[in-house]
């Protein structure tokens, strides 16, 4: 679950409401599951609608099939337990969506999503960036070293040449992966940035990332802070607050 709220490049203010970290931690479960079924409304009319159906034919059909072929005893909680798998399944796809959604576009969005990649993963946000607000983050795992920029294509071509070859010099030999997030021509967009990573050929032995990391760590990191004040709310999106 994405778990930190940005804004839109260029824009001053929040584009959706958030709850903040701490509150998302303290919830329970059941007011987790509200609070993300709301957001998933609000960005899906017919996603609960669609879960909830979808659910509801697998049970029918089991119990259906019972009815003609079998004890009602056996295939009764056979139903359930499939229903609440068909739904649970759904609802997660919606509800990931969703927060993709919601964060597309906003500055952040890509570190965001590195840092909730599953696995052995070590995340470094804004490695290097410039002036106008465009960043790289790193990430470093068993396909080796991954860098990531978002911002203006033009901008975050030369900032990703430029950390790469600052990560050649540690990283002898070391595959080198590179990405744009966004949704133009050559980028990869947030919703498919970490399935496209996590794809990656696994090269390394975990001996030789931890070795890596090591040898990282001397990197000194290239961010500039940027031209006039700092844009109001500018920080990693978080998960959006369902109104209401």
């Amino acid at each position: 679950m994405l778990t930190d709220v940005g804004t839109r490049r260029g824009e001053a203010e929040p584009v959706v409401d958030q709850y903040s970290a701490d509150e998302l931690q303290n919830a329970g479960r059941l007011k987790q599951i509200r609070m993300v079924a709301k957001l998933v409304n609000q960005q899906n009319k017919r996603a609960l609608p669609i879960t909830f159906g979808a659910a509801a034919g697998v049970a029918l059909v089991l119990v259906l099939v019972g009815l003609f072929v079998g004890p009602l005893a056996i295939f009764i909680p056979l139903a359930v337990l499939l229903a609440l798998i068909t739904a649970m399944i759904l609802f997660g796809r919606f509800a990931q969506k969703a927060q993709y959604s919601a964060i597309d576009g906003q500055l952040g969005a890509a570190a965001a999503v590195l840092q909730n990649m599953r696995g052995d993963w070590t995340i470094t946000p804004a490695v290097a960036g410039n002036r106008t607000m465009d960043v790289v983050h790193r990430a470093v795992g068993r396909p080796g070293v991954v860098l990531v920029g978002e911002g203006v294509p033009s901008r975050v071509a030369g900032l990703l040449a430029s950390e790469r070859k600052k990560t050649e010099r540690v990283a002898h030999g070391v595959p080198i992966h590179e990405f744009q997030a966004g949704n133009g021509e050559g980028q990869v967009p947030v919703s498919k940035l970490q399935r496209k990573i996590t794809t990656l050929p696994r090269t390394l032995r975990p001996t030789a990332v931890s070795d890596l990391n090591y040898r990282l760590k001397a990197l000194q990191p290239t961010m500039q802070m940027p031209k006039g004040p700092m844009p109001k709310g500018a920080r990693q999106p978080r998960m959006p607050k369902p109104r209401g």
